[in-house]
């Protein structure tokens, strides 16, 4: 959404020390290397995005630091006007490498293609101590209906 000039509301469930200029959710859009959103600790931190167009999301794609990721992710999504609703879990692995789920599904790190205009992601089971989560890329891949 970000990547295409489109603005693609976004937020966090909190921010480092609150240096958002840091550590914000933007540096999870930037296509940098050098730059990542950091979580504040504490447990179950969230990341949601409100579409400006209904969307069929068919991957996901994301990027922790290692010792800083989720062992769960549960992505949950609606339409516009709705509640959110279970779409699947995620089971990525504590790595610094690029992750990307596909629908159809395949084993471990999965997502169901989905129409929806509010995605929301929530990190259920940090690796680090505190619980905080570091994403350095997170992508949502699929069509604009």
């Amino acid at each position: 959404c970000p990547r295409d000039g489109g603005v693609c509301p976004c937020r966090v469930s909190s921010v480092l020390n609150r240096d958002v200029k840091q550590f914000g959710k933007k540096h999870m859009f930037d296509a940098s290397e050098e730059t990542c959103w950091n979580s504040d600790q504490g447990t179950c931190q969230w990341v949601t995005l409100d579409f400006p167009r209904t969307v069929k999301v068919s991957q996901l794609h994301i990027q922790f630091q290692g010792g800083f990721s989720s062992r769960l992710c549960t992505l949950q999504g609606c339409r516009a006007g709705e509640e959110l609703v279970k779409i699947s879990d995620l089971y990525p692995e504590d790595t610094h490498a690029m992750q990307i789920s596909f629908a159809p599904p395949r084993a471990g790190f999965q997502v169901e293609e989905t129409v929806l205009d509010k995605l929301k992601i929530t990190f259920e089971n940090s690796t680090d101590f505190f619980g905080r989560i570091v994403v350095y890329h997170l992508g949502v891949l699929g069509e604009r209906l």
